[in-house]
C-alpha cells in the first residue's frame, strides 16, 4: 500500500462510552469451589480431576501455539515487522493493512465483538480517544519498558494504554531549493507570514491528513487557542494554500506551485533522501511530536500474543527492523525513543526543539478544532 496514502485519512473520533461486556470467568472458579466444599477424598475423583487439569492445560498450550494475532495496522514497516515477529516468535500474525481512520472505525464497530489483538498507527491522541472510551488494555507494562529513553518515557501514558515505537515531527518546514536561497531561508513558523511568502506556502487539512492534527493541536497548545487560530488565520490572509495529502503537498512543493510546505518531516526526510531539492528547517520555537503507538485491545482474543508482539516493537531486534527503509520506506525515518538505537542518518537529530503535545486534551479538543480549521482556513 502507498506509504503517503496510509497517513492521510483520519476519523474524527466519537467519544461514546463503552457498552461491551467482558466475559467472566467464574466457571473454572466455581467448579474449584464446589469441590473444595464438598470435600471429597475419593482418589478416582482427584486422578480425574488431575487428568481434566492437566488435558485443560495441554488444550490451552496447544490453542495458543496454533492461535494467531490479528494486528491492524497503518505502518509501513508492519508487513516486515509482522513476518520478523514470527520468525522470532512462531506465533502467526494476521495483518490488517490499512489507514488510520478505517482502523479507527473499525475497531469502533467491534467494540461488542472485537476481532483484533493489536493496533499500531501514528498520533496518540488519536489513540487517546480510543482509550477514553475503554478499548484498550491499561496498567500493563511490557517487559522492555527500561528501554525507553527519556522522550519515550515522556510519551507513555499514565494508564499504559499504549506505548510509542518512535517519533517524528507532526510537521516541520520543506522549502524547495531550487525556488529559495539560504539566505531566505525561515527560521521559524511566524517568518512565513511575511510578504516574501505570499502564496507561496502550502499543508494539508487536518480533517484529512492524519499527521497534520497534532501539528495544529499543537500550535493551539503552544500558542494558546486565540493565538493559535490568530496564526493560521493569518496564514490564509498571505495566501495558504490547503491540500489533501503529504504526497500532493510534496509534489506542489517540487513542481513550484508552492515555494515552501509544512508536512510531517519523515515525509520530508524522505523524499529529501531519494535526490529532491529539499532542505528541512525546524522552527526555533519548536515541533510537535507525532508518535506512532501501539496498544493492545482490552478485550484481545489472544491476550499472550498480543503482550509479546508490544514487546516485540520495544526490542532492539524489533527496532532495526523497523529502523530500515527497505523494510518501511519512509516511515523507517522516525526518531528512535529506544536506548541505544540511533535514526537513519539521512535524518536530522541536532537543533529540534521538541514539544510534546497533550494527547488527552487534542483528543478533547478534536472535533471542536478540525470543525474551526474547517470552517475558517479550508473554506
Amino acid at each position: 500500500m502507498n506509504l503517503q496514502a496510509k497517513r492521510t485519512v483520519i476519523s474524527i473520533l466519537a467519544m461514546g462510552a463503552l457498552t461491551s461486556l467482558v466475559a467472566g470467568c467464574g466457571t473454572t472458579t466455581g467448579t474449584s469451589n464446589n469441590a473444595s466444599s464438598n470435600g471429597s477424598s475419593n482418589a478416582s475423583s482427584s486422578n480425574s480431576t488431575a487428568s481434566t487439569a492437566n488435558n485443560a492445560s495441554a488444550s490451552t498450550t496447544s490453542a495458543s501455539s496454533n492461535q494467531t494475532l490479528v494486528l491492524y495496522s497503518a505502518q509501513g514497516y508492519d508487513q516486515a515487522m509482522a513476518d520478523a515477529f514470527t520468525k522470532a516468535t512462531g506465533i502467526k500474525v494476521k495483518l490488517d493493512d490499512s489507514s488510520t481512520g478505517p482502523i479507527v472505525a473499525k475497531i469502533e464497530g467491534e467494540k461488542s465483538n472485537p476481532h483484533w489483538d493489536v493496533a499500531w498507527f501514528d498520533g496518540d491522541s488519536t489513540m487517546q480517544a480510543l482509550d477514553n472510551q475503554g478499548l484498550l488494555l491499561q496498567n500493563w507494562s511490557p517487559s522492555d519498558f527500561g528501554n525507553y529513553n527519556s522522550l519515550g518515557q515522556s510519551l507513555v501514558p499514565s494508564d499504559k494504554a499504549y506505548f510509542p515505537g518512535g517519533v517524528t515531527a507532526a510537521a516541520a518546514i520543506g522549502v524547495n531549493t531550487k525556488l529559495v536561497s539560504p539566505s531566505q531561508y525561515p527560521k521559524d513558523w511566524s517568518d512565513l507570514l511575511s510578504p516574501q511568502w505570499k502564496g507561496q506556502v502550502a499543508m494539508n487539512d487536518p480533517a484529512v491528513s492524519g499527521p497534520t492534527f497534532p501539528f495544529v493541536a499543537g500550535m493551539m497548545q503552544l500558542k494558546g487557542t486565540q493565538g493559535g487560530e490568530q496564526f493560521f488565520t493569518q496564514l490564509k490572509g498571505n495566501g495558504l494554500k490547503i491540500f489533501r495529502t503529504n504526497g500532493v503537498t510534496l509534489k506542489a512543493l517540487l513542481n513550484g506551485q508552492v515555494k515552501a510546505i509544512m508536512i510531517q518531516d519523515s515525509a520530508l526526510t524522505s523524499a529529501k533522501a531519494k535526490g529532491d531539492p529539499i532542505q528541512i528547517i525546524y522552527p526555533s520555537s519548536g515541533v510537535f511530536t507525532l508518535p506512532d503507538v501501539v496498544a493492545i485491545d482490552k478485550n484481545a482474543p489472544d491476550m499472550a500474543a498480543a503482550k509479546k508482539f508490544v514487546e516485540f516493537v520495544l526490542s532492539h531486534q524489533g527496532q532495526k527492523v523497523m529502523l530500515d527503509p527497505k523494510q518501511g520506506g519512509g516511515d523507517s525515518y522516525f526518531n528512535p525513543v529506544i536506548t541505544g538505537e540511533t535514526p537513519d542518518p539521512q535524518r536530522q537529530q541536532s537543533g529540534i526543539k521538541w514539544i510534546t503535545v497533550s494527547p488527552t486534551k487534542a483528543a478533547q479538543d478534536q472535533s471542536q478544532i478540525q470543525s474551526w480549521f474547517h470552517n475558517n482556513i479550508v473554506q
